[in-house]
């Protein structure tokens, strides 16, 4: 997406032009304006010179994001000179110079009528110098608020009439008619009907037309303040960013500029600073303060081959880093840019209000001649029908109808980015909350990826300590998953690990090797059974982990068993948590996962989903989100390069921030502290930011729709009507109640499970149907609702040592199912065997070669 700075636009109806201009350009495929941000992100491949030409010829301003300040490098600097409120200061002075003259002129034409305040000698009784005072005065105003006369009318001659057209032809109306009454009063002066001139005093509107421009001018102005503040999550992340580094070149230290800093550059971090660049540490250990970018607030600790990230904060410890990302490239600058991103696209809501915003000014035009002409028919005069007519071009405001969606997301993206969470359109931001189902990938996502030691059962005398000094010493010299989570538990409780000899790795079995003299083993129940006897309570307590999902690893020392330990896959600690609150939430949750459905069922039951879909093969995600799909919207949360085709299908797709970069860019949101618990707040703040929305458009549509037959006189009757002064300080006050209303989001607690309401859209019987549905089709089994029979296959049964755990059965699955004439295959390294399913003939030599360059040991078929 090339992203463009737009300049001119004043609300909806020039937002909807440039849109339809840059629309017609040949090559754009999709453009998004923001009034917000004045910013217009656009998709194609249309060269930027005619989409500039476009913009120009609609009668606005366009410039390239990054063209216009070239000394400035890094999206960072882009983005903080593309946030940078300049409205705000020029609305101020010009509403300190409209409201001196405004002052004056309400003292000469109400001050001493109505309070009976004195004037100059020179004006008693002078009705015709009043009046002139009066228009220099109201003129004065109009110079200085000359740029709604100038965008007013610029836009109504292209054909394309906005709010400030609506202003322009209010003010200009009261003051032509007010000048054309003084020439009226001149003749009665000639004439010497000094009773004629001072009643045409009451016809005079000169107050009004500068009133107008003021009150307008006022809106405005809190209007540009407050979209100003809408930002601010944004800014504040743009602040972070570092102005210079520490670089050490030739053994010394020079402070450059950040954007100076090159990939392979040593840089220098002490502490209390902040890391300029995205690295890794070379030297040296620390505690990161990485709350700027994951919202986490407790510092984590770096070591040696540990990646840092650009803005956060060194806090303790001195670190020497290389650089590895850069300027654009840096995690920060993608974060901004992701924001900004969001914030250039439209969200689904706000096309409803961009069709109406398109024909409102038009509309209102039409609405107000129409009003003049009934009042005349009815025989009011023309002061009357022209005050009527005015109320109704001053009254009515489209830019609560362009503000009403684009300042919501704004403030819910900021809140996201705030706490981790970045929507990287706004259309995901709206869509997330309207999700009935989440899939879940397990590994990553709702466990933490890599194998921990779980539990450790000593017997023969042996004390945990000890088991676990002698599991370290053994698993120390291999290299398998579960011998580092061995490994990792005794460095964590300072377990010197003892020097063994004739280590032997034994494929299928487990692990021998000699400490003192003695022979030490290690391995599965079945392996270690066949050296030392194994106790009937020690044989149920394996049993009990296998159901549990874990990995029983037992040991011996000569020829007495010393203890078992469990190995699993643990479930990250606030996932159980995450799930509850999605399903209070209403949401059908889903695991999927490539273990065994014994595994599967026994972390399904902690984690506490809705339901379970084991055996799952990476490319069967993407199937298993369309069935869903079929029942309502879904959400995908994943981590992994297999989760990238099913976060790219799904409605929503959501990606670990831990994750692989793959997944990460087919995702549409990030969660970047990896926690499955900022998944439920993306939905709660999703669906705040949603009903933000809609009450932000029906404020929109309800003023307009009260307020302009209001103005128009349709009240009267009634005992209502309205003055143009008030007609046009509701029209300021319109705006700045929209985007009032939004930056309530700022307070909104989205880690607050009561603030996620139940809205259940997904029917259980139907959802249960599809699971089943689903597993029938994986295990081959008919479909209840097909009328289709299935083709006899072979099922043979595979005795293969080896395995160990459940990343083990993974790699006898991977490497039978991707023989020719294998259809499915349920290896069990409890069991040592493999249940295989073929749709042809496949020689047993083949078997046992796939199943050997594996690194198992094939004993046959059963």
């Amino acid at each position: 997406m090339e992203q463009y700075i737009v300049t001119g636009m004043s609300c909806a109806a020039c937002q909807a032009r440039v849109e339809k201009a840059v629309n017609a350009v040949p090559g754009v495929e999709s453009c998004a304006v923001s009034l917000l941000t004045n910013s217009m992100g656009v998709e194609g491949n249309a060269d930027a010179r005619e989409i500039i030409e476009a913009v120009e010829k609609a009668g606005y301003g366009a410039s390239k994001k990054g063209l216009d300040n070239k000394e400035k490098k890094g999206s960072a600097a882009e983005a903080e000179d593309a946030l940078r409120d300049r409205e705000t200061p020029e609305l101020r002075k010009r509403l300190l110079a409209s409201l001196c003259f405004l002052i004056l002129l309400m003292y000469f034409s109400m001050g001493h009528m109505m309070f009976n305040l004195p004037l100059p000698a020179f004006f008693n009784g002078n009705h015709l110098a009043v009046s002139l005072i009066q228009m220099i005065l109201a003129a004065i105003v109009m110079i200085i608020n000359r740029k709604f006369f100038t965008s007013g009318f610029n836009s109504l001659l292209h054909g394309a009439p906005n709010m400030d057209t609506l202003v322009a032809l209010g003010s200009g109306a009261s003051f032509t008619w007010s000048t054309i009454v003084l020439f009226l009063m001149t003749d009665a002066m000639k004439s010497s009907d000094m009773a004629r001139a001072a009643s045409l005093m009451h016809e005079l509107y000169f107050e009004s037309a500068a009133m107008i421009l003021t009150l307008i001018t006022v809106g405005k102005m809190l209007e540009a303040y407050s979209k100003g503040r809408t930002t601010d999550a944004l800014k504040s992340l743009i602040k972070l960013a570092p102005e210079t580094a520490v670089l050490l070149r030739d053994g010394t230290e020079v402070t450059v500029p950040v954007d100076e800093v090159k990939p392979g550059d040593i840089f220098l971090v002490r502490p209390g600073e902040s890391i300029p660049v995205d690295g890794i540490v070379e030297s040296g250990s620390s505690a990161v303060d990485e709350s700027a970018l994951t919202g986490e607030s407790i510092p984590v600790d770096k070591l040696k081959g540990d990646m840092v990230s650009a803005a956060t904060v060194n806090k303790s410890g001195f670190l020497n880093c290389r650089a590895t990302r850069v300027g654009e490239d840096t995690g920060l600058s993608k974060i901004i840019q992701m924001v900004s991103d969001a914030a250039a696209t439209k969200a689904p809501a706000a096309k409803a209000a961009d069709r109406v915003s398109a024909v409102f000014v038009p509309a209102v035009i039409i609405i107000s001649l129409v009003t003049l002409a009934v009042w005349l028919l009815l025989g009011k005069d023309f002061s009357y029908a022209l005050a009527s007519g005015i109320s109704v071009l001053v009254i009515s405001c489209p830019c609560a109808l362009g503000l009403a969606t684009p300042v919501a997301i704004m403030v819910g993206n900021g809140v996201g980015a705030k706490n981790g969470i970045l929507f990287k359109t706004a259309a995901s931001l709206e869509e997330c909350g309207k999700a009935g189902i989440v899939v879940l990938d397990k590994t990553g996502t709702v466990t933490k990826g890599m194998p921990v030691l779980t539990d450790i059962v000593p017997c023969g005398g042996f004390d945990e300590e000890a088991v676990l000094k002698l599991a370290c010493s053994l698993e120390n010299r291999s290299k398998h998953p579960l011998a580092k989570a061995v490994t990792d538990e005794g460095e964590k409780r300072g377990i010197q690990a003892e020097e063994i000899s004739d280590f032997k790795a034994l494929p299928g079995n487990g692990l021998m090797a000699k400490l003192n003299g003695k022979e030490l083993a290690g391995g599965s129940l079945a392996y270690i059974s066949g050296m030392v006897f194994i106790p009937e309570d020690i044989r149920e307590k394996a049993d009990e982990f296998s159901a549990q999902g874990k990995t029983p690893i037992l040991f011996s020392e000569g020829e007495k068993l010393c203890g078992l330990i469990a190995v699993a896959d643990v479930i990250k600690e606030d996932s159980t948590e995450a799930i509850d609150g999605l399903k209070a939430m209403g949401l059908k949750v889903v695991m999927l996962t490539g273990d065994n459905e014994r595994t599967a069922k026994a972390i399904a039951d902690k984690a506490g989903v809705d339901a379970v879909i084991a055996d799952m093969l990476p490319d069967g995600k993407e199937k298993v989100v369309r069935r869903f799909k079929e029942l309502g919207k879904v959400i995908m949360i994943g981590d992994g390069i297999n989760d990238a085709p099913a976060l790219t299908t799904a409605d929503t797709g959501m990606a670990i921030g831990a994750g692989t970069d793959v997944a990460i860019d087919a995702a549409d949101i990030v969660l970047m502290k990896s926690s499955l618990i900022d998944a439920a707040a993306a939905v709660r703040l999703s669906r705040a930011t949603l009903r933000n929305i809609h009450e932000n458009l029906f404020w929109a549509f309800f003023y307009n729709v009260i307020c302009i037959p209001l103005a128009a006189g349709a009240y009267v009757g009634l005992g209502l009507s309205l003055n143009p002064m008030v007609g046009a300080a509701a029209m300021s006050l319109s705006s700045f109640c929209v985007v009032s209303n939004a930056l309530r989001l700022n307070l909104f607690k989205l880690y607050d499970a009561k603030k996620g309401r139940k809205n259940e859209t997904v029917d259980t019987a139907a959802f249960l149907e599809a699971v089943e549905d689903i597993r029938n089709n994986m295990q081959g089994k008919t479909n209840k609702k097909q009328d289709k029979t299935e083709e006899r296959k072979m099922t043979k049964t595979l005795k293969i040592e080896g395995m160990m755990c459940g990343n083990c059965e993974k790699h006898v699955k991977k490497a039978l199912e991707a023989l020719e004439g294998v259809t499915e295959a349920k290896p069990s390294h409890e069991k040592n065997e493999a249940v295989v399913e073929f749709s042809a003939e496949v020689s047993e030599d083949t078997i046992s070669a796939a199943i050997t360059e594996a690194g198992y040991d094939y004993k046959g078929m059963a």
